[in-house]
């Protein structure tokens, strides 16, 4: 296919490696005293090495290249750390790419990789070129708009995409209304509601739940809340995952949690749920073992 890429005058070069920090997708190497565009998979074509260069010795220019990959690129980028992933996000952000943003937060979420702090105010850094696309092609995730809270990435992901799941008439089994028992133990459920302080925390095995999971999993009642406290809360819509954090974290600190339960829906931005739960776990000092189930779209745990 066609597209822009880094070009590198070997000519201008001199193998300084400036440009090589401000490539965290790695498709920048030093080889032979010159940097080297070392695969077209990893090159989105964006030019954040361009700068750097003091000779004016890299440019961007559109020629035939395989598809750039973020998934390959994340594959490197994770065993570099924190500091890297954190620059590779903020860099498609800078560019406008949120459909390949979206892509790396829903590789590392699906890898259970921590997701680091970092700006996703997702305002373009750079003018837009003429003919340069800011929208994901067909084929990536489509892009929503952000949730409330910019700061967290699970604000905003692909998984608010509209679908329908047909289910022929008298699908499943079906009971007579009424027949199934409620296990709910405690009232509130809501965590902007609860006090930290209720006693039916003390010893307390935690259902921390995404809130569409008990309408997709019919099951909910009898297979997962079951002898457990519900503590519910969604990721991408509630507005103060910092106090959710702390909140949670002052009921781990002020009551013996026995065990943790954590079940989101498959859409990537659900997993901020376990975010929320490693962090509040992180804050408080606890060692709480969390078991972590996942919802289908379609009604099953997977």
């Amino acid at each position: 296919m066609k597209r822009k890429i880094i070009n590198i005058d070997e000519t201008k070069c001199t193998g300084c490696g400036q440009c090589i920090p401000d490539c965290p997708e790695g498709a920048l190497q030093i080889i032979d005293n010159k940097a080297r565009l070392v695969s077209d998979l990893f090159c989105d074509g964006l030019g954040a090495c361009i700068g750097t260069c003091p000779e004016g010795a890299i440019s961007v220019i559109e020629r035939e290249a395989a598809p750039y990959s973020e998934a390959a690129v994340m594959e490197t980028i994770i065993r570099q750390g924190a500091p890297v992933i954190k620059a590779h996000l903020e860099h498609l952000l800078g560019h406008g790419e949120r459909g390949l943003y979206n892509e790396a937060i829903e590789y590392l979420l699906e890898h259970s990789m921590q997701i680091p702090d970092h700006d996703n105010s997702s305002v373009l850094k750079k003018p837009v070129s003429a003919g340069q696309k800011t929208q994901p092609p067909q084929d990536r995730p489509a892009t929503c708009p952000p949730g409330p809270d910019q700061k967290h990435p699970f604000a905003g992901c692909p998984g608010s995409a509209a679908r329908s799941m047909a289910r022929p008439p008298g699908a499943g089994p079906r009971q007579p209304a009424g027949t199934t028992g409620s296990e709910l133990r405690q009232w509130p459920v809501q965590l902007a509601l609860l006090n930290p302080g209720a006693g039916y925390f003390d010893d307390a095995d935690l259902l921390v739940s995404a809130d569409c999971a008990p309408f997709a999993y019919a099951g909910f009642h009898a297979d997962l809340l079951a002898g457990k406290i519900l503590v519910i809360f969604c990721p991408k819509l509630d507005a103060d995952i910092e106090g959710y954090i702390n909140k949670l974290a002052e009921i781990f600190g002020l009551h013996a949690i026995k065990s943790v339960t954590v079940v989101r829906m498959e859409v990537p931005c659900c997993g901020g749920v376990r975010y929320v739960v490693d962090k509040a776990l992180e804050k408080s000092g606890k060692n709480i073992p969390v078991v972590e189930k996942i919802v289908t779209i379609n009604g099953e745990i997977r």
